[in-house]
């Protein structure tokens, strides 16, 4: 096809972005952190696509998080030079990863224990260089990350005086509101995630440790923890496409979806039953709520909100249809919209880039499968 082509025409499936929700999504971050004074830093793992990184830098960003060595190799050669690795750098082959990567952008990390702290000081050392990082909090997640208050400090004294770091402040994400059921508790968890942190470096600043930078993550909380004094950087990532996720905990509006999946029905072999091209592989098999199953099926189909897909298998998505409700058609084309925008990007190579219904451009997702 030809680009202006109606996005229509696209083999199935697609992947859709609309470049105006994309963009309205993008300065709508930026004039909040504007507005609080604090930074943005946002993920990539959500887009894994240099342009549209690059947008988000030239709204305003400082620089971009990760979560792979791999992410940080492709954004690096981008041209994106301020990247912060949001994981627990563990390995030799990692280090020795890392230590290539900040000889030609500036690079952070995060660090949760000594003993993964030890070996990349010493590999920093012995380069003759010196490397950002930022202690992990765990603010109620319980992934990784140490425990706000003492332990942080506790850690915070031994990194300090590591030769191959320079320790900026605490970082952390509040992952553990995907799943809360309601605003109420929403909140609940972003006035937590942002008092933990400001408390934390008001901690470590009595202890005598200079503290730059304190980051908060998560597209639906940053807007809640991004307002507490105390708090310097936000790092959201979702919020560039926004999915059924963010509609459901209410930090979106269907509206501001700015990505969607675009399949064909291919068959219809009973009243009630229908298939559609796109599956497993397309979709993953995320229902939100960290598995307590706040969706409803496996995407929201457009146009069609009686129609539900109910089950995947990995090139099959089934539709159950409703008597005399909404049907379709063989050959019909629906628009679905992801539940996690993150798993989906993951499994396309490239993003149909489309402005009032014609396609613009087509983006490649460069850092898709970076699992390193």
């Amino acid at each position: 096809m030809t680009l202006k082509s109606r996005f229509y025409e696209l083999d199935t499936p697609a992947l859709i972005l609309d470049l105006d929700k994309l963009t309205d999504n993008i300065q709508r971050m930026a004039k909040f952190a504007d507005e609080n004074k604090v930074k943005v830093r946002p993920h990539i793992k959500t887009h894994k696509c240099p342009e549209i990184a690059k947008r988000q830098i030239e709204a305003g960003a400082i620089g971009v998080t990760v979560a792979k060595l791999g992410e940080a190799e492709v954004m690096a050669n981008a041209g994106i030079n301020d990247i912060f690795v949001a994981y627990p750098i563990v390995g030799q082959q990692k280090i020795k990863r890392l230590v290539s990567l900040a000889k030609r952008v500036r690079m952070s990390v995060i660090i949760d224990s000594l003993e993964a702290a030890l070996p990349i000081s010493d590999a920093f050392k012995n380069a003759g260089l010196k490397l950002d990082c930022v202690i992990k909090i765990d603010s109620g997640l319980g992934r990784c990350g140490v425990q706000p208050g003492q332990a942080a400090v506790e850690l915070a004294k031994k990194v300090v005086d590591l030769p191959g770091f320079n320790l900026r402040g605490i970082s952390t994400h509040a992952g553990q509101v995907y799943g809360t059921k309601n605003q109420e508790e929403r909140l609940r968890v972003g006035i937590h995630e942002g008092k933990v942190m400001a408390d934390t470096a008001r901690l470590l600043e009595e202890a005598g440790i200079p503290v730059e930078v304190v980051s908060v993550g998560s597209t639906p909380t940053v807007t809640i923890s991004g307002e507490v004094p105390g708090v310097t950087e936000i790092r959201p990532g979702n919020y560039v496409f926004n999915d059924m996720m963010q509609v459901v905990l209410g930090s979106a509006e269907l509206s501001q979806v700015s990505l969607s999946v675009l399949c064909r029905v291919i068959s219809h072999p009973t009243a009630d039953r229908a298939l559609i091209d796109g599956g497993s592989k397309t979709f993953g098999l995320d229902v939100g709520g960290h598995g307590i199953g706040l969706l409803n099926g496996y995407g929201y189909i457009k146009g069609k909100d009686d129609i539900v897909i109910n089950r995947l298998s990995e090139e099959h998505g089934f539709l159950k249809l409703k008597p005399g409700g909404s049907d379709v058609a063989i050959n019909d084309l629906i628009e679905i919209i992801p539940n996690h925008a993150c798993t989906v990007i993951n499994n396309f190579k490239q993003i149909a880039v489309v402005s009032e219904g014609a396609v613009k451009e087509f983006w490649s997702v460069a850092a898709q499968g970076q699992l390193t």
